[in-house]
């Protein structure tokens, strides 16, 4: 699989990246087994990058991938990517206290059985907290050896060239942000307003999440929906009914036309759409099998024609309504 440098650093990662948001919760997502069968479909496929964060499955996802790494596939051959600051706490969902995160890192650093991550993000902005004491903690967990590169994850345009900036002004001292992780696919192509444009320009690279429209843009759904899919699922139905309405099915209905055309799969479209879109680094994608997964990782030889990017292009077209919208409520 092609690497590519994450942002304007050295770390090169895999142009795909396996995400880990199921593991670990037993309805949704793969067990012991099938997430061992997973990691080792990806890392043969000569996939590095895997996404995972505190939170996922109650920190189980985190110590699933722990259990794997080293017996099943060599440490060194992985990038583990983390995230930390999400908490469960009615009245803060977000902590980004010095204090917090890095407590955080170290019960993540003991789950994935690891002295260090790759990448350690920021889970999202915390307005609780000053932004400089947020990323201070990211300057004392690389200068420490924890964490060896690090990001933020679902910051809107404004926070993260804000955030970037600021560690960009001491250079030497303060840690070079190294990526964003925002949710971005056809189907939702809001951070092409304002965060790509910040992130191009800092040199930050993206990591797209749900790359897929959150498994709408498989065409899994254009028929009804699937008894074993997530938007079936009691836990997991409100994260997909957002992408079921009729732009979202106009959209798919696109795809589908197109991958018929090129003689693929709906998926391998439009995760060749987001891989190759200016920006981006490697889009993070979950699967409920190895099978789904290897789907999935069969897309590395295949590149869109010009003229099939410029369709899908104009039949996702976003609105931007003046002002912005708040990122939730898109």
């Amino acid at each position: 699989m092609e690497q590519r440098h994450l942002g304007r650093t050295g770390l090169r990662v895999s142009r795909i990246g396996l995400g880990t948001l199921t593991w670990g919760r037993s309805a949704e997502g793969p067990d012991e087994s099938g997430a061992a069968e997973q990691l080792k479909t990806f890392w043969e496929a000569g996939g590095t990058l895997v996404d995972t964060a505190d939170v996922y499955g109650g920190g189980e996802a985190e110590y699933l991938l722990g259990q794997l790494v080293g017996g099943l596939v060599p440490r060194q051959d992985l990038v583990i990517a983390t995230k930390s600051g999400s908490v469960r706490d009615p009245d803060r969902r977000f902590d980004g206290s010095r204090g917090h995160l890095l407590s955080a890192l170290d019960d993540s650093l003991a789950r994935l059985g690891t002295d260090y991550v790759d990448l350690w993000q920021v889970h999202a902005f915390d307005p609780g907290t000053p932004l400089e004491e947020t990323l201070q903690a990211l300057d004392l967990a690389v200068s420490s050896g924890r964490a060896r590169y690090a990001g933020v994850s679902n910051f809107s345009g404004w926070q993260l060239a804000k955030a970037a900036t600021w560690q960009l002004a001491a250079p030497g001292v303060r840690t070079r942000l190294a990526s964003t992780q925002m949710e971005y696919s056809l189907l939702q192509r809001g951070v092409e307003r304002e965060v790509l444009p910040a992130a191009l320009d800092l040199g930050v690279g993206l990591l797209p999440s749900s790359p897929l429209g959150r498994g709408v843009l498989t065409g899994k759904y254009r028929d009804g929906t699937p008894a074993d899919s997530r938007g079936a699922s009691p836990t997991m139905a409100g994260f997909v009914d957002p992408y079921l309405d009729d732009t979202a099915c106009g959209i798919v209905d696109a795809v589908a036309t197109a991958a018929q055309g090129l003689a693929v799969t709906p998926l391998q479209v439009a995760l060749a759409w987001i891989r190759d879109r200016p920006g981006v680094v490697a889009p993070i994608v979950g699967a409920r099998t190895s099978a789904q997964l290897s789907e999935a990782l069969s897309v590395e030889p295949l590149t869109l024609p010009e003229e099939i990017c410029r369709a899908l292009d104009d039949v996702s077209a976003p609105v931007h309504r003046y002002p912005d919208h708040e990122w939730s409520t898109l």
